[in-house]
């Protein structure tokens, strides 16, 4: 029996925290939330003020057995869940089913797992926040309202098996609203010119024209001005300026700049601080504050002052520019300063070390600079050069940490300016050369996870704990993708006045338009935010999801009734689904036509079909002997809104047959999960490198083949004793495959040497996989 029992939410966070504490206490994880609301049309009262039903989940029945055991042996129960309005709800539910008395319950919070905090937080317990749990339950019950009246309609009027999401749906809505500018985004050509001057011993200066030219005419014309000009540096400005540090990471920032520095995904950053802020080692990971207590500045200070000197130290109080943040919480930094390496794996050491760096940096002094421009005059005309560098005079915060900031494409670079070599004013300078090249504009840029959560927070969308989940979400019911795309070639013109002053025209390729980590929509995506946007247009405008954002944070601070603002927002919502409901599928703009096949005269139609956008030929009919449509899948790429006729009669061509290989059909063509060569019944993938439309019979032999050697060299071994036990060569490693299990080899064990006992021995050491029981699941959008 222990005296007080500590209920915290992972088994990690208990761990740590149980070493901190005496004999007196027993720390125990609920592994997160132990309630929701039940299944079905019932768990939410409508008619009675929103009265929710909340049942304990079938996986934490167990969790709840054994929590109820210890808390009747115990003298005082903790509540010690995260400090947010989740974490709340956690301690809330938590005391309802273990039916806890206000006299034996205490609530408790921490924003990082020390010693010190730990013991303030036993020392200062309060109560339950029911403000904090009604602005949580709110927006449980509300997205479950939306959720649930919403999917019925997408089944019915699109396609089965989606669904509709209050935050994730405004984010679908940005990707494809960003697709379409981009698909109509016309680029504009304009003609940059650059120079370069020989200075002698090997030492080069670049200047730029400040203005860009429109046409190659007048680019050839500024060229030939050039050609009898006498090149000199005009002036010189040498001006002093300074770079001032970021502030601390928030969740949004941490999320964005792991992105850029590191290449994490949203979801990834977050796991990994989940460990280090268990451990002990950083505050809490979701905050949208970038205030520093007391006692972290003044540990910031005594770090700085030891490691570079009192010179490199300013205190710096930052301030949140979002009104709604917290200013209570601190921004995520190190528990420690002292520590400036620490993680289980490289991951974790990674995003510690850029977590320690930009705290670190952030109470340092400003970098001094040195930024020196020069104009270079042009004896033949009034235009003149600029060349611009800087030199650093004092590191200050540079010493330890550089922001990076997105370049056009999404993302991250760090900020560099090279510093230029010694130069006089009136110094003649002998040109290299000059060139003009062809330059387009670009257009917006795809967002990448970090960037559509920047957008998300400055549009007042979600809040720190929302983030993750909502990226994670649009990308699993597969309404957005996140992938590479290779880029095309265009051509460009190039004009060079050369060292001898000749004029040189040259026409050259580039690869423009190359993706890496983007976020593309989905036909479905497209379509579904169309339907949404059309019937339900204020529940799906940024201002309005950003409006209900700001009522949630009203009812955490005790101003605003839960059920009250659900009853404002439901009577504006609901008469719209009604009105939905009524709607025939045909009114429901999801198919497009084309136009008519020139051969046969039939129609093509563009279209969501059961598993995924297509092009059908011909119309569906039910009578006996009609003649079946022909239908074709939509390329990676492509999209209903867009694709032409002449394309879609393209992908009519598949499947092709491309010949013959060991007296069997070789068969292109494009199915669910890309293209691909059909063989002998057997399917290989054609990858990015062949299209359908136009690999050879040779190339087709030659992937079969490949794949054929794959597989053998996967082969280590079989047994007769049973011809569903193998041992392979998987991609993490040799591995057994026993019937539909696969089982780990023992690291010390050669895999060529294991018997069918052995094998038979370690399938009945692994245990079984839970299977999940297959549901037709509606898709969050």
């Amino acid at each position: 029996m222990h005296k007080n029992l500590v209920i915290v939410e992972s088994p990690a966070k208990a761990k740590t925290i149980e070493g901190y504490l005496g004999n007196d206490f027993k720390v125990v994880s609920s592994y997160g939330h132990v309630r929701d609301l039940t299944k079905g049309n019932k768990a939410i009262d409508i008619d009675n003020g929103f009265s929710p039903t909340y049942e304990v989940s079938k996986d934490k029945k167990q969790v709840i057995s054994e929590l109820k055991k210890l808390a009747k042996s115990s003298e005082v129960i903790y509540l010690a869940s995260d400090d947010d309005r989740e974490g709340e709800a956690i301690a809330w539910h938590l005391k309802e089913s273990l039916k806890l008395k206000d006299s034996d319950t205490k609530r408790i919070v921490f924003r990082e797992i020390t010693k010190p905090a730990i013991l303030n937080a036993i020392e200062h317990p309060r109560t339950i926040d029911i403000d904090l749990v009604n602005a949580q339950q709110a927006r449980r019950i509300l997205d479950r309202i939306v959720g649930f009246e919403l999917s019925p309609v997408l089944w019915k009027k699109i396609k089965a098996g989606l669904s509709a999401g209050r935050v994730q749906s405004v984010a679908v809505r940005l990707v494809v609203e960003r697709e379409r500018q981009i698909d109509h985004f016309t680029p504009e050509t304009f003609f940059r010119v650059t120079a370069i001057f020989d200075l002698g011993n090997n030492k080069t200066l670049k200047a730029e024209l400040p203005e860009k030219f429109k046409s190659e005419e007048l680019a050839q014309q500024f060229l030939e001005t050039c050609a009898g000009a006498d090149f000199s540096i005009a002036k010189l400005d040498k001006k002093p300026g300074k770079k001032s540090p970021a502030p601390p990471f928030t969740t949004s920032t941490l999320q964005q700049e792991a992105s850029r520095k590191l290449g994490y995904s949203v979801s990834r950053t977050m796991s990994l601080a989940q460990k280090l802020y268990e451990a002990g080692k950083i505050t809490y990971m979701r905050t949208d504050s970038v205030t520093l207590s007391e006692e972290a500045l003044k540990k910031a200070e005594t770090e700085i002052t030891q490691a570079y000197g009192a010179d490199y130290h300013k205190q710096r109080v930052y301030k949140n520019k979002n009104s709604g943040a917290q200013e209570a919480h601190e921004a995520v930094r190190p528990t420690n300063f002292a520590v400036h390496s620490c993680g289980n794996d490289n991951g974790e050491k990674r995003l510690y070390e850029l977590i320690w760096k930009r705290a670190i940096a952030s109470q340092m002094s400003d970098a001094k600079l040195e930024r020196t421009t020069a104009k270079i005059a042009i004896s033949t005309s009034d235009k003149q050069f600029t060349a611009s560098g800087q030199v650093i005079t004092f590191e200050g915060f540079l010493k330890v940490y550089i922001e990076s900031v997105d370049d056009d494409g999404g993302n991250g670079k760090d900020e560099n300016k090279e510093m230029l070599p010694p130069l006089e004013i009136g110094q003649d300078l002998d040109l290299n050369h000059i060139n003009a090249r062809q330059g387009f504009s670009r257009p917006p840029a795809r967002y990448t996870e970090a960037s559509l959560v920047k957008t998300l927070e400055e549009l007042g969308i979600g809040r720190p704990s929302t983030y993750a989940p909502t990226i994670s979400t649009i990308q699993k019911r597969d309404y957005v993708v996140k992938e590479a795309r290779d880029g095309k070639e265009r051509p460009y013109r190039e004009l060079t006045l050369t060292t001898e002053r000749k004029l040189l025209a040259v026409d050259k390729t580039e690869i423009t338009g190359a993706e890496k980590n983007k976020l593309f929509p989905t036909n479905t995506a497209m379509v579904v935010n169309d339907f949404l946007l059309e019937h339900f247009p204020n529940t799906f405008e940024y201002s309005f999801t950003a409006k209900v954002e700001k009522e949630f944070d009203e009812i955490a601070h005790g101003k605003v009734k839960w059920n009250d603002m659900l009853q404002s927002f439901y009577s504006s919502f609901h008469p719209k689904v009604e009105k939905t409901e009524g709607l025939e599928r045909t009114e429901v703009n999801s198919s497009r036509e084309l136009g008519t096949d020139p051969k046969t005269g039939k129609p093509v139609i563009a279209r969501l079909g059961r598993f995924g956008p297509l092009v059908q030929l011909g119309e569906s009919s039910e009578e006996e002997g009609a003649e079946k449509p022909q239908y074709a899948s939509l390329r990676k790429g492509q999209f209903i809104e867009s694709i032409t006729l002449e394309d879609a009669l393209e992908l009519f061509k598949l499947p092709r047959q491309i010949g013959q290989y060991e007296d069997k059909v070789m068969t292109a063509a494009i199915g669910r999960f890309g293209p691909y060569i059909r063989h002998d019944s057997k399917f290989y993938s054609l990858g990015k490198e062949y299209d359908p439309l136009t690999v050879t019979a040779e190339e087709s032999i030659a992937i079969i083949e490949a794949k054929r050697k794959a597989d053998r060299e996967k082969f280590i071994k079989g047994f007769d004793e049973n011809p569903d036990v193998q041992v392979l060569n998987g991609r993490w490693g040799p591995y057994i495959k026993f019937e539909k299990k696969n089982v780990k080899i023992p690291k010390d064990t050669d895999p060529k040497s294991l018997t069918y006992e052995q094998c038979v021995e370690l399938a009945e050491k692994t245990p079984e996989k839970k299977t999940r029981a297959r549901k037709t699941k509606a898709k969050k959008a």
